[in-house]
C-alpha cells in the first residue's frame, strides 16, 4: 500500500468548516466596513464633517463659519476632514483588531511594511521547504515505480 503521509490524515470535514468560517468572517469584516463613519467637528463646532469607506459623505458648514476668512474656512474644512479620515482609521484599526485578533489583524502591515515583507519572507520560505519536500516524496515515488 503507497504512503500518503500526512495527506492520509487530512481531515476534509475540518478543512471545509475552517474555510467557511473564514468566508464567513470576510462577509462580516466587509459589511462592517461598510457601516464604518468617521466623524469630525471643530471646536468651534463650525464645520462637521463625516467620511466612509466612499470617501467624504457629509460636509456642514454652520452660517457662523461664513463669516470667516476664505483661507480659514479652508484650513478648518481640512483639517475637520483630516479628523474624520483618522477617526475612520481608528475604526478600521479596532474592528480588524477584534475580528483577527491583534496579532494576526492585517491592518498592522499598513503602518509597518518591514513587518508585512518579514511576513512575506517568512511565508516564501515556507513554500519553498514545502516544495522541496514534495518534490522529494514525488523523487521517492518515481524512483520506487521505476519511471
Amino acid at each position: 500500500m503507497q504512503d500518503f503521509g500526512d495527506f492520509a490524515n487530512l481531515d476534509i470535514d475540518k478543512l471545509l468548516k475552517t474555510a467557511e468560517e473564514q468566508f464567513s468572517r470576510v462577509e462580516e469584516v466587509q459589511k462592517t466596513m461598510a457601516e464604518l463613519v468617521g466623524r469630525a467637528k471643530d471646536e468651534d463646532g463650525l464645520v462637521t464633517a463625516e467620511y466612509t469607506s466612499a470617501g467624504l459623505t457629509m460636509l456642514e458648514l454652520h452660517p457662523k463659519a461664513m463669516r470667516l476668512g476664505s483661507g480659514e474656512l479652508a484650513d478648518k474644512v481640512k483639517a475637520v476632514v483630516q479628523e474624520a479620515t483618522a477617526d475612520l482609521q481608528r475604526q478600521v484599526n479596532e474592528t480588524m483588531g477584534e475580528m483577527f485578533g491583534e496579532d494576526e489583524n492585517p491592518m498592522k502591515f499598513i503602518s509597518n511594511p518591514d513587518a508585512a515583507l518579514e511576513q512575506v519572507k517568512n511565508a516564501e520560505a515556507a513554500y519553498n521547504r514545502t516544495f522541496e519536500d514534495v518534490m522529494g516524496e514525488l523523487d521517492k515515488i518515481r524512483r520506487r515505480l521505476d519511471l
